[in-house]
């Protein structure tokens, strides 16, 4: 399994999910049934589609289990066709067959209700708490999930163990092992939030880990907000 354009063999003609040209907008098609995605992702619509939205209770529960970062979901349900877009970044479409992956919470855009997903932690203990890589969302089945990159991503094996910054990860294939890496001080934390603090060794004998190109901060939950 690989991203569309990186050696894999990207969506079926008739898959649900398609990039429209320029690869910045994520075009849905629902027959019936529902996709999950980002709250505040739909730019467009045609056809008899109804959204919800995921707010507190058990919806809540859901939110947090999902993204791990706090990012707010909606389903959207009916016959017609969806765009989902967020902030010009580029996106890319994943295809699972009885497969898994793990995304950073923050980088995903939509999935499939085919697909099955649960939070997941990055080992390190407080090193991953502090570089802000702890929770991330394992999806797994079969089905397509389209994640969100700052520019075209960049895929690297995993044979030979790699460092990525933790704002830079995107995701990764099932199997590979992850744990904090960097060593620093207490004194360096203070007024700092740079991923650059401690990175996240990826490794793994036919893996591969999703890199942007740039650094997409974390997003704290409205509650945190000041």
């Amino acid at each position: 399994m690989l991203p569309s354009g990186h050696g894999g063999p990207g969506p079926a003609p008739d898959a649900p999910f398609a990039l429209e040209p320029g690869e910045r907008m994520l075009r849905v098609r629902l027959e019936g049934g529902r996709v999950h995605a980002k709250q505040g992702s739909m730019v467009a619509y045609r056809g008899r589609v109804e959204f919800a939205y995921h707010g507190g209770g058990v919806g809540g529960f859901l939110r947090r289990a999902v993204t791990g970062e706090g990012q707010d979901l909606m389903k959207a349900t009916g016959r017609g066709t969806v765009w989902f877009a967020d902030a010009g970044h580029h996106i890319t479409i994943l295809t699972l067959d009885q497969d898994s992956l793990t995304i950073n919470g923050r980088n995903l855009l939509a999935l499939e209700s085919s697909l099955r997903y649960k939070a997941t932690t990055t080992s390190g203990g407080l090193g991953a708490m502090v570089a802000g890589g702890l929770f991330n969302t394992e999806i797994s089945g079969t089905g397509g999930v389209a994640v969100l990159c700052v520019g075209s991503p960049l895929v690297l094996p995993t044979d030979e163990p790699v460092c990525v910054d933790r704002d830079a990860a995107v995701a990764w294939s099932a199997g590979v092992r992850t744990r904090v890496v960097s060593t620093f001080r207490i004194g360096n934390l203070v007024g700092r939030r740079s991923g650059e603090l401690a990175q996240i060794e990826y490794s793994g004998r036919g893996g591969f880990v999703v890199v942007q190109c740039g650094e997409t901060p974390v997003v704290e939950p409205a509650a945190e907000r000041h």
